[in-house]
């Protein structure tokens, strides 16, 4: 398997981790809602534990074979890259929200995690949702 291959291959992962972290996130919350703490607990530890294989990957993948560059021009191309700014400005600071957000709650500070996950969680299912639409777009045009 060449470099190229392999990286088009860790996009693919790195797209279905993208989507898992979202689904576990979703997951999480519903059970919140029903006040499942133990389940939402482990949704949530393995949405973060999902979301950190795919950091791995992720660097990986850019190491392997650098970013890409997009192959559409016009509305799509401004689509894109709208997209992406966004979710890459929004990736930037959603580890350090994760880490604090799971940090409070196993330190059973439960009202800190409360106000802070009312920021963590939107920006983290978008990052994910963006994750999977950013690969669709740059690897699978339409």
């Amino acid at each position: 398997m060449t470099r190229g291959e392999l990286g088009d291959l860790l996009a693919a992962v790195n797209a279905c981790l993208n989507g898992t972290a979202g689904v576990l996130l979703l997951l999480g919350r519903c059970a919140i809602k029903r006040k499942l703490v133990a389940l939402h607990r482990k949704l949530m530890v393995s949405a973060f534990v999902v979301s950190s294989v795919f950091l791995v990957c992720y660097l990986t993948r850019v190491y392997l074979t650098g970013t890409h560059k997009f192959p559409g021009t016009g509305w799509s191309k401004t689509l894109y890259l709208a997209v992406l700014l966004s979710h890459m400005a929004l990736a930037s600071v959603t580890p350090f929200l994760a880490i604090r957000s799971l940090q409070l709650a196993l330190t059973r500070r439960i009202e800190q995690h409360r106000r802070l996950v009312r920021f963590t969680w939107p920006i983290w299912m978008y990052v994910s949702v963006t994750g999977v639409i950013v690969y669709l777009m740059l690897y699978r045009p339409i």
